[in-house]
């Protein structure tokens, strides 16, 4: 808006006052683009907005051109014609030497929340001078009131969810396994129901949700934790190989046959075996694990003997074995002798309350791994890894954090450590032009959220920090959509 001589509220005004207004999270800080627009839009001089401070009960300057106060400062209330305005409660268009002193006071209901004053020199200032100032001040108390009836939904939000008394420090669900979200908490009721039993259990997930995790998980709580714990990947073994890998062989019963060899099922004699990708097999071998799970007894390839077997079994396969068996690849009488008691992994999206406690734990054990001293995970990498879909689970995250930690220089994993997969799209929070727009855009917001944080979502402290005006904090806080109320601290 150029200098028009706006000399009543007009609907023009007021709609770029409240656009103002909506670009800031804080009414603060949106103080200086208003003085702006009030100053060259009208013939209005001196303009000043004061805000109060609902923290210290003081009535502070936003934004003035009046050269006897700053931004910042602090307005006395009662004292002064600004001071007096507050505690009045009244608007005021008095003359003083050389024009006229308008205020206009900013109410919320029974309270008075800041005052908008100026001063119109030569002639006498119009009615309308001081409804312009009374518009932009009920528009700042709308604001405030707004923004406070916000703050006080999320505070009595998060008083519910508190526990109301002092909650047992709780056992870990798992001691191997990192987790817990609901859907978690489900898997460790039947890892627990159905550890003390010999019973065979059909571990069914996306690949790369833990699968062996929880196996192992259910043979370290058996009775059989003192016995070993013998796992093979069908689907990594060639056809040819995979029946004397899990029942051994005779001397000569083929060619490379030098010496008699026990098999897994031998090996894991006493406790536990775990096939994992049970739905790999090949149907021959699919007829001789099904006489195995029925009559607790096999024979050697080459052999003629049977052999007893006491070892427990557990399989893991993430494929649909019903659709096998319509498709004829799987057999149905084996797929109900493995399917006696299944438990079904959710994929790391349908847990993404895990998702910051697992990297925390693979940050860990990976510095220790590669000594290196990592120390925390930044907060825009902390962004990316939630809004990421994560189609490789738990396995892929893994190897994210693996990679930022060896890429690490200053003890932090931060975003631009973590692949390229991951800052694609909608889960960067950019649409980059070019490479060195999205690389500065990705650092500008990370320095601006690592500032919020180091200041407890003070923006004038954290502006300064940056060394930049808190005008161009509220400017790029509201550019990148950063929430700065999350960064404040509880006290």
């Amino acid at each position: 808006m150029g200098h028009t001589g706006v000399t009543s509220p007009n609907f023009e005004f007021l709609l770029e006052v409240s656009r103002i207004l909506a670009r800031y999270a804080r009414v603060e800080d949106a103080c200086e683009a208003m003085h702006d627009l009030i100053a060259n839009a009208t013939q209005l001089e001196r303009v000043t907005l004061c805000i109060l401070d609902r923290t210290s009960g003081e009535l502070r300057v936003g934004a003035s051109s009046d050269p006897d106060l700053t931004a910042g400062g602090r307005v006395r209330l009662g004292i002064g014609p600004i001071g007096r305005v507050f505690e009045s409660r009244m608007p005021v268009s008095e003359s003083i030497p050389g024009g006229t002193f308008l205020a206009a006071p900013a109410l919320a209901g029974e309270s008075t929340v800041g005052v908008v004053s100026a001063f119109h020199r030569g002639r006498t200032a119009t009615r309308s001078d001081l409804n312009l100032l009374e518009g932009v001040a009920q528009l700042i108390a709308d604001a405030l009131r707004l923004r406070k009836r916000v703050r006080d939904e999320i505070m009595a939000d998060l008083q519910e969810r508190e526990p109301r008394e002092p909650m047992k420090q709780e056992a870990p669900l798992s001691a191997s396994i990192v987790g817990s979200s609901d859907a978690m908490k489900s898997v460790f009721q039947l890892i627990g129901g159905v550890a003390s039993t010999d019973a065979t259990v059909l571990i069914l997930g996306e690949s790369g949700t833990g699968k062996e995790l929880v196996a192992r998980e259910i043979h370290t709580s058996s009775r059989r934790a003192s016995g070993p714990f013998v796992a093979i990947n069908c689907a990594a073994l060639p056809e040819s190989i995979i029946e004397s890998e899990l029942f051994g062989h005779e001397k000569g019963a083929f060619t490379g046959a030098i010496s008699a060899r026990k098999g897994r099922f031998e090996q894991a004699d006493g406790g536990t075996i775990f096939l994992d990708e049970v739905g790999e097999l090949p149907l021959a071998v699919q007829a001789k694990l099904l006489r195995v799970l029925q009559e607790r007894v096999f024979d050697r390839v080459g052999g003629s003997k049977p052999i007893k077997t006491d070892a427990r079994v557990l399989a893991a396969t993430n494929r649909d074995l019903e659709a096998g068996i319509k498709a004829g690849t799987f057999r149905e009488d084996l797929y109900w002798r493995l399917n006696v008691f299944p438990i079904c992994l959710p994929p790391l999206r349908a847990r993404r309350s895990d998702i910051i406690p697992l990297a925390d734990h693979f940050a860990e054990k990976n510095a220790r791994v590669h000594g290196k001293d990592i120390r925390r995970i930044s907060s825009p990498a902390i962004d990316l890894l939630v809004s990421y879909h994560w189609p490789g689970n738990v396995r892929e995250l893994e190897n994210c954090i693996e990679r930022a930690v060896i890429l690490s220089s200053d003890a932090v994993i931060h975003s631009y450590h973590l692949p390229p997969s991951l800052q694609s799209g909608e889960s960067s929070d950019t649409a980059p032009s070019s490479t060195l727009e999205a690389a500065v855009s990705r650092l500008e917001k990370e320095m601006l959220m690592e500032a919020l944080k180091m200041t407890s979502g003070n923006m004038a402290a954290a502006a300064r920090r940056l060394g930049i005006t808190e005008r161009q904090m509220g400017f790029r806080v509201h550019r990148y959509g950063i929430d700065w109320h999350r960064y404040r601290t509880k006290k």
